[in-house]
């Protein structure tokens, strides 16, 4: 097992990693910029340095500087979290060619998987369920053209090397497609520094079901249900639940086995999750593959009962899984709602600031993962989701019913947050029905805005 742990991120996920390393016995090292210097990942970790300044460019993606603490502090692995270089395959070959684990899958995985047709080829080849489109990166309007007229239209151009809802453009008719051809490449040249797009046939509004899954370093892999993930704006996930009304135990079997062997085609190892879209007749298609911890992984842990980030620490040590898949129970429901410093009310504005009154829900089935706390500063140059609010029930109404509760309870007084609109979420008549696909929130909740 790993002596200590370099986690190379901030806020929520960081203290996350820290917390779980802490209760295996090993030793923690936060990086932090200097507008983090006050944090609580930085607090509660065994050892914490100053890797640059507020930008990001300069701190967190300060490759140099990362790599320069870890020598240092004699660390032996390296836990990237979410966002920043979870998802880059030249931070993770770094990490080996410099002596530290990097906790979470190889680099080859990465950069296979994270190149979107590529990983649409391989699902393909594994007899895993693909949207029809082409069958590559597109080399011309004329190419996009040609496959749209196979397919049938509507379709979607999308990045090849990114996700996230960044270069990507509906095209309903050829004269749509002509324009959503270069804006999909411009916008993926700026969001991912290549211009490379694909096509798909667009799926009307499906929900979005997403798979996790957990692959030893000795070949053996298993799913641990699914969640459903339609709730969305603008492409961004705002409310995840675990399991999904719409997936029966017999389709879950389905997508959790084809989740499996397309992942170990791959060569993927560690915790990971494989997106899926899934259309009202209960067809699924894949979409793409998360190499990493996500955002919504909590729901998870709470119908599972495992803790991810260690069992991502302990395969990432080349320890086999002790369990198989019919160990894998899941039991109850659960919900999240991601709590972020934006306006709902003035288009979801981010709103930093300092906030300076703070109280935590509690209670029966409650959980809350943040790291802000009163007197703290929510930062302009991050990602303004800074608490993620978790609800366990017995069943989908008791966790929607604690749920309300719990947002009731929490207080935020210095800055405006999206706690009012989950509150509009949990009170519509479509959601509480399980009526949810991903135009749900433009079609129910921003209907008026």
């Amino acid at each position: 097992m790993f002596r200590k742990i370099l986690v190379a991120n901030r806020g929520e996920i960081a203290l996350r990693v820290v917390r779980a390393a802490k209760e295996m016995g090993i030793k923690t090292v936060a990086i932090y910029s200097e507008a983090d210097k006050e944090s609580l990942h930085v607090q509660f970790a065994d050892e914490a340095y100053c890797v640059g300044p507020a930008a990001q460019s300069k701190s967190y993606l300060n490759i140099p500087n990362i790599i320069s603490v870890a020598i240092v502090t004699g660390a032996d692995a390296i836990h990237p979290g979410y966002g920043f270089f979870a998802e880059k395959a030249e931070f993770a070959e770094v990490c080996q060619a410099n002596g530290f684990k990097f906790i979470g899958p190889s680099k080859e995985s990465i950069a296979i998987l994270g190149d979107k047709s590529q990983a649409k080829e391989i699902m393909r080849q594994a007899g895993v369920p693909v949207i029809p489109g082409s069958p590559g990166k597109l080399n011309s309007l004329n190419e996009a053209m040609n496959f749209a007229s196979e397919v049938g239209y509507p379709v979607i151009v999308k990045a090849a090397a990114g996700g996230g809802g960044r270069g990507m453009r509906l095209a309903r008719t050829e004269a749509d497609l002509k324009k959503a051809y270069d804006l999909a490449r411009s916008e993926a040249e700026v969001a991912f520094n290549s211009p490379e797009v694909y096509l798909e046939k667009y799926v009307e509004n499906p929900r979005h079901i997403e798979m996790q899954i957990l692959v030893d370093e000795h070949g053996k892999g298993v799913y641990l249900g699914e969640r459903e993930c339609s709730l969305q704006r603008r492409h961004q996930k705002v409310l995840e639940e675990a399991p999904s009304v719409a997936v029966t135990p017999t389709l879950r079997k389905k997508m959790g086995e084809a989740a499996v062997r397309g992942a170990l085609a791959a060569g993927y190892t560690n915790a990971g999750t494989v997106e899926f879209l899934l259309d009202s007749s209960g067809k699924f298609y894949f979409m793409e593959v998360n190499t990493r911890i996500q955002v919504e992984h909590t729901i998870t842990e709470m119908v599972t009962g495992l803790d991810l980030i260690k069992e991502q620490i302990k395969i990432a040590a080349g320890i086999p899984l002790d369990y198989s898949q019919e160990d894998i129970e899941i039991r109850g429901h659960a919900i999240q709602c991601r709590i972020n410093a934006e306006d709902p009310d003035k288009d979801f504005r981010p709103t930093p600031g300092t906030i300076e009154g703070f109280f935590l829900p509690g209670g029966l089935g409650i959980r809350v993962d943040t790291a802000a706390y009163a007197g703290c500063e929510i930062h302009p140059y991050y990602d303004s989701l800074f608490a993620k609010l978790i609800a366990w029930g017995q069943d989908r109404e008791e966790a929607i019913s604690r749920m309300k509760r719990a947002l009731d309870e929490f207080f935020v007084e210095g800055i405006s947050t999206t706690i009012p609109f989950h509150k509009k979420v949990l009170e519509n008549e479509h959601f509480i029905k399980g009526e949810i696909d991903t135009a749900f929130i433009a079609k129910h909740i921003l209907k008026d805005h």
